[in-house]
Parts: structure tokens; sequence; C-alpha cells
């Protein structure tokens, strides 16, 4: 029989899962002396590396004395919590990682929360224990009073703990810098001793239910998930339990397992394996799969919901097709839909007789990273401001809601409350730790929209805020979301001069720079004032045959305001789009034209009166 453990590594975002995962690999041997490793080898994706985030959970396994360890690096962020909340019906214990000076935060709550409910063996792993004024034990501490906060049963409450350095690759029992010894031995050991090994019962008939999904133009899609019972060979007839109650017989064409980095083609899995399988086209997460017509579902999993949405829409500015090949609505609709295939908490759907789809998400970094991987395909679109999703429960109509935190020097705390309190906001509780506070709100999600440009304003880039899903409650009527200043939007198409940006300085910030092309409709700068202003960023200077005093002074511009694809869809209000290319991210008004924006702005305004 064989030797198994599965694992997740759950933490905070940024608390060093990826990295542990890097060491366990290197230190297991799983990797030959001359093979090329990298950091992060688990986020794959480019901008999982840029960002230094992890965005879809990861599979892989290790063999360490006779045992195989499958190990699920899970993403950080609430976003993507649903992939997590799905990963703990795979595993019997998870590998809670915590910074060594930051203590617990809002999505440590929100992991072992998930890891609680489904019951699973914990081992506390304080990362990061070589950091200047790291306190492991008082981080060991606020675990312990996070896991009684959550109502954890006495079994789960007598938790191991270790301490390490994933980055150095050092580990140890002890929470002295001085124990801590090269090599992560101390975790393996613990994970044998501490975690249970799965169910093998191989001799009934098979149960397998996927909990992750993944897409492959060879094979279609590929389930990931564990063998609860029986065994599973490659071309065995299977039968499919689906959602709504039907079943589908089908041949399993691949057979997946995990080692290292690498995906490898099996013939055949038993039960405690964690594989994938291709095969059935259209396979959804939470189905089983049962020996054939041998009908015995599993429990089905339950996915989050999506809470936010947004319109996205074939490019219709006037530099449409300049950047991207993609520009159709069909490539764009095909590309969608392809999304779906794997990511469970995406929605999408055609806005009849428009080329325009509302596309619905977990949050603004779950639709803004969909964004950004198909711009650097090479697509083209707008998309609109996010808004919310209003749910109805029990004939109410309620809005989703979120836990906050926030860490700022003391001298901004004021600001901070005065914004937060006009979003909704109420306080739950405020700590100071020398000239730091730490604020814990809970806000109405639309409340967060547009706030994190105001909050580094605000804060000078000394804050830290983050935030995770609570629950959904009645509407509160408030009108927030929308942002208070106006902006600077060009009356012309061209290219912007320096003479024209040195004049439209004076009304407030730019946003582009002289030679960069505009269009009539682009929104070009920020407005001082609460109110939108129509300037011309491509007025060239007169030229007549006076000589001028100031002819040979040269033009000293500021430096314009870089925006993110992020902070532009923070920052659009709901009369704006974003426009995406490969090459560019630019804000516009809906309506291009000046006279005819001007016009629907004024019967807007007559019927809101």
């Amino acid at each position: 029989m064989k030797d198994i453990r599965n694992i997740a590594i759950i933490a905070h975002v940024d608390h060093g899962k990826t990295t542990l995962v890097d060491q366990l690999l290197k230190d297991s041997g799983t990797f030959r002396d001359n093979e090329e490793t990298s950091d992060r080898m688990m986020d794959s994706n480019d901008i999982e590396r840029e960002r230094g985030i992890t965005i879809l959970a990861k599979t892989t396994a290790i063999n360490y004395k006779g045992t195989r360890i499958n190990i699920l690096d899970t993403p950080g962020h609430a976003d993507f919590g649903g992939e997590v909340e799905r990963i703990m019906h795979m595993v019997d214990g998870v590998l809670l990682v915590v910074d060594a000076l930051e203590g617990t935060m809002p999505q440590t709550r929100f992991v072992l929360k998930k890891a609680l409910e489904a019951h699973v063996k914990p081992i506390v792993v304080i990362n990061k224990i070589d950091r200047p004024n790291a306190d492991p034990v008082r981080v060991v501490d606020e675990v312990l009073d996070l896991f009684l906060e959550l109502g954890a049963d006495e079994s789960l409450l007598d938790f191991k703990t270790l301490y390490c350095s994933a980055l150095k690759g050092t580990s140890s029992y002890s929470p002295e810098i001085e124990s801590q010894t090269p090599g992560m031995d101390p975790i393996f050991d613990t994970i044998l001793s501490e975690i249970p090994a799965p169910k093998m019962d191989v001799d009934s008939p098979l149960q397998f239910q996927p909990a992750l999904l993944d897409y492959n133009d060879y094979v279609g899609k590929i389930g990931i998930g564990r063998i609860e019972r029986g065994k599973i060979r490659v071309n065995d007839m299977v039968t499919c339990c689906r959602l709504d109650g039907t079943t589908k017989n089908f041949r399993i064409q691949k057979l997946y397992g995990f080692l290292g980095l690498k995906r490898l083609e099996v013939e055949e899995a038993d039960a405690g394996d964690i594989v994938g399988i291709a095969g059935l086209p259209d396979l959804n997460v939470g189905e089983t799969i049962c020996t054939l017509n041998v009908i015995d579902p599993l429990p089905l999993l339950r996915i989050d919901e999506p809470t936010l949405q947004m319109t996205f829409g074939t490019n219709s500015s006037p530099f449409a097709g300049k950047d991207g090949k993609l520009l159709t609505a069909r490539k764009i609709e095909e590309r969608l839909y392809k999304e779906t295939q794997k990511d469970v908490s995406l929605r999408v759907e055609r806005i009849p007789n428009s080329e325009s789809w509302i596309v619905s998400g977990r949050g603004e970094l779950h639709l803004s990273i969909l964004i950004e991987t198909m711009r650097r395909e090479g697509f083209e679109l707008e998309v609109s401001k996010p808004k919310v999703i209003i749910k109805e429960i029990d004939g109410q109509k309620c809005e989703p809601y979120e836990d906050v935190q926030i860490d700022c020097p003391e001298e901004f705390n004021g600001a901070v409350m005065e914004s937060l309190g006009s979003r909704g906001a109420d306080l739950v509780a405020m700590n100071y730790e020398g000239n730091q506070v730490r604020l814990n709100y809970v806000i109405p999600s639309r409340g967060l929209l547009g706030f994190m440009t105001n909050f580094m304003t605000l804060t000078k880039g000394y804050g830290i805020c983050n935030h995770t899903f609570k629950e959904y409650r009645p509407v509160l009527k408030l009108s927030v979301g929308e942002r208070q200043i106006g902006v600077l939007v060009s009356t012309d198409s061209g290219q912007a001069t320096p003479y024209a940006i040195q004049h439209i300085e004076e009304r407030g910030t730019m946003f582009i720079e002289p030679g960069c092309e505009v269009y009539e409709g682009m929104i070009v700068g920020e407005n001082k004032y609460d109110m939108d202003l129509s300037v011309s960023p491509v007025k060239e200077k007169n030229l007549t045959n006076q000589r001028s005093s100031s002819k040979d002074t040269t033009v000293v511009l500021k430096s314009p305001r870089r925006m993110t694809l992020e902070q532009c869809l923070d920052y659009i209000n709901t009369d704006e789009l974003v426009e995406i290319t490969p090459n560019n991210i630019r804000m516009r008004k809906k309506i291009l034209d000046t006279a005819e924006r001007k016009k629907f702005e004024a019967r807007t305004k007559r019927v809101e009166e």
C-alpha cells in the first residue's frame, strides 16, 4: 500500500506560501542536481511572477522518506477564495503560513476559516523569522486567538508550530533565530507525523470529484481532484453524475499525476491519489465520476457566487485596430467563454443585439487579471466601471459586504476614518502600536469601488488596505462609489503639444505627456474641482512675425500621473470607459462628441431635478 499525505498551503497574500513550496521542492531532492530552477517556481504565469501573487491553485508532489506528499499551493487573495474552499475537500491537512512580523491578517482569517470548516488538521508555520523586528511569540498567540475566535474544535487547537525562513531555506522547532538550521526536514517530519494519510479504499466502486479545472487545447477540460475510493485507469468507461441529477457515460482518455513541476501521464491511480482526468468535454467542478452505471454521487461542492460585474465590449474608439490583432466580437466572445471553461467563478452573458457582454467575477482583481491576460494576448476591448451584484434574499434586496483592515501612520487616521465613514463603513476595532494604527471596518463592497486611489493619496502611500468578502446584507441607502472629482476631457484629436499641456496643467493633474496621441472625448487629466472640463491638449502656439521676449525659454512640465489598469478601473465613473489595447490603457467618456455629451448631461440633470 502506498504511503500518501495530501496537504494544502494556505496564507494571507505575500506571507511566503509559494517561496515555501519552492524550498520544499528543492530540499526533497525532486530536482536533479543539474536541473535549472527559478524563484517562485509554482507561479508559472507571467502576471503571477510580476505581481508576486498566486492566482491559480497549483498541484505538485514530492517524495520524502518513501512517502508521496501531494502539495496544493493556494491563492491568498480573497477574490480567489473559492478555490481555497474547494481544495479543502482534496486534502487531510494544511500548512498555515503566517508572517513573523505582520501576524494574522484578514486573509489569514479567511483561509483558516475554510480549513476549520472542512475539519482538516492544521500545522502552523511562522515564516520570515529573520525579518527585522519579527516577533514569532506574539504571532503564535495571535494565531491561537484566531483559532479560538473561529470556534476551532479542541482537537484542532493542539496544533504543532514550526519556524522558518523560506527565502533562506532554514527551519526549526524553536522561535529562537539561532536554532534555525539549513533545510526543511522539521516541516517534512511534522507533516508525516501529524497529517493523517487519506482513506485508501481501493476495492469499492470508484468515486472521484473534480475540485479544480484546467484546460488544454489537445484534450479539452481536465478535472483535478482526489480519488475518494476505488481505482481509475486510462480507457475505463465511467459514469459522470451531473450537477442537475442526470448521468453521462464517457471514456477516460488521459490520466495525469503530478511530481515536482511536471504533470505526468499515468496509466492508473488509486484512492487517495490527486490526479487530473480528461475525456468529458463539459466536465464541471463538483460532479462525481463513478464506476460505470454505479450511481453514487458525492455531496456537491459550493462554488462562490460572483459579487462584481462589468461590461466588456468591442473597442469603439477612433484608435480601434491600431494596436491589437484580435478586435472582433466573435474573437472576444470565444476568448471569454474559453475562460469560463476553467474559471468556475466567472460568468459571461451576451447583451442582446450588441457587441457587449456582462462579465461577473469575484472582485476587481479577479476581473482585472482576465483583462490583463487578454491584453497580452493581443485583444482590444473597452470595459465599464465595475458594479456590485445585488441579490434578492427572502424578498429583500441585499448587497455584498466586506471586512476591511487598514494599517496606516497615526497622522493619517482622521482622514481615513472620515473617508470610510462617508462610504457607509462601520468601525469594528481600532488598535495602536507605536505610531501605527490598525482599523477594522465592515463596509458595503461598492463603498470600496474607487476607494484605493483616494486611500493612497490620503496616506501618502504609507497605508496598507486588505479586504475580504464577509456576507450579504440589506442594501444600504447611500450613494457611494462615484469619483467626487472632475476630469479634463480632450475636445480635439491629434498629438498633444508642450504648449497646450503647459496651459492645461494649471487646471489640474495630467495623465498624458507631449507627443501622446489623443482623441475627442479621451480623459487626459484630473480637474482641481468636482466638475468635468473640456480642454484642447493639441493646441499649438500661433506663429507671428513679432519677436517674443520668452522665445528661448524652455517649457518645463510636471511628470504626468501614470495609471495602472486597476487604478483606471477604480478611477472611472459610470459615464466613462477604459479602452484596453496591447500597448495602451486609456480612459474615455462613453459619449465622445463634446456637444452631444453636454446635451446628454443637461437632459440627465433635468430628469434628476
